[in-house]
């Protein structure tokens, strides 16, 4: 599987981010296609004490080509058109792919 990981950073309003991302954001990302799951983490904390981040978001894809055809998508479109607006400044995103330990 291929993920799109989103990390953010700690937002200067941490409820006013949680609301948005929680009931506008996260349901227009839901609904890209070919997105096989979408699993959100909010960060607590690190063994160095405090964090600079807040939450980070795996969305798990089939391939490599099922995530650069969602990514054509309009619904990924809409989602990323608000994620600049507001994260932009905020989010980290990157692309990874699982390994089976050896």
């Amino acid at each position: 599987m291929v993920k799109l990981i989103a990390l953010y950073k700690n937002p200067e309003n941490k409820e006013e981010f949680d609301e948005h991302y929680f009931n506008t954001h996260s349901p227009i990302t839901a609904k890209i296609p070919g997105l096989r799951k979408m699993e959100v983490t909010k960060i607590v904390g690190s063994p160095m004490g405090a964090s600079d981040y807040h939450l980070l978001c795996e969305m798990y894809y089939d391939d490599h080509d099922a995530l650069k055809a969602a990514m054509k998508t309009d619904e990924a479109k809409a989602s990323g058109k608000d994620l600049m607006g507001f994260a932009g400044d905020l989010v980290t995103l990157m692309i990874g792919e699982e390994v089976d330990g050896e």
